[in-house]
């Protein structure tokens, strides 16, 4: 689904992240209301492949961004619920969590879009999409790899897996780029109260259309 454009200078970060044939949104929601999370994180190099020279402040040479935090996203088995209330993100809360989003326009977005259906505050939902974010280990190939490298579905779910014990294969979901060429982001599940969980087959059977090639690429950082 691709992202709603709001500004010009944010929609060439938003859109990018935007992942093919990812899960329909709802219209509504009502916040709580959901069946699990699922916890976004995005392929810098690929983003930036596309859109570094319109993008420094990500992508800037030197940077060398690995997975950064796309979002945290209340799911239901089929779909999602979106735009819950119309409740702002407190500026003071960027400060404070620093960091957490690639770039500043994202908390906003992320927070109105999918934060508001969590049915917690912003500040609680920063703090749990931080606290995912932390808990995910990075597995040594991933880590600012210095060269490209090819592998698969299972194969990236198990380097996952092998580096989070607490993790099992069905709550990691890859999506490509190009036409299933490279690695855009993963998708990790997680149940309500922020345990891992499992995804739904929705989210399994879309991550295998959407990375569909015998491999993909993992471009290297720069």
């Amino acid at each position: 689904m691709q992202f709603k454009n709001i500004l010009v200078a944010s929609s060439l970060l938003i859109t990018s992240f935007a992942i093919p044939n990812a899960v329909s949104a709802q219209n509504r929601g009502n916040p709580g209301q959901f069946d699990f999370y699922v916890l976004t994180l995005s392929w810098s190099p690929d983003y930036c492949a596309n859109n570094g020279d319109r993008d420094p402040q990500q992508c800037k040479a030197g940077k060398k961004l690995g997975f950064v935090l796309h979002g945290l996203w209340p799911q239901y088995q089929k779909g999602y619920p979106a735009n819950c209330s119309s409740e702002k993100l407190p500026k003071k809360l960027k400060q404070e969590f620093a960091g957490l989003f690639p770039s500043p326009k994202l908390y906003d977005h992320e927070w109105e879009k999918h934060g508001t259906c969590s049915g917690k505050t912003p500040k609680e939902y920063l703090k749990l999409s931080k606290q995912l974010k932390d808990s995910v280990a990075i597995p040594t190939a991933y880590n600012r790899p210095s060269k490209p490298f090819r592998t698969t579905i299972n194969g990236l779910q198990n380097a996952f897996t092998s580096a989070n014990s607490e993790l099992n294969p069905n709550a990691i979901a890859p999506y490509c780029s190009g036409s299933g060429r490279f690695l855009q982001e993963v998708f990790f599940c997680y149940s309500k109260d922020g345990q891992p969980g499992v995804c739904s087959e929705e989210i399994i059977k879309r991550s295998r259309t959407s990375c569909g090639q015998a491999d993909f690429l993992v471009r290297n950082v720069r």
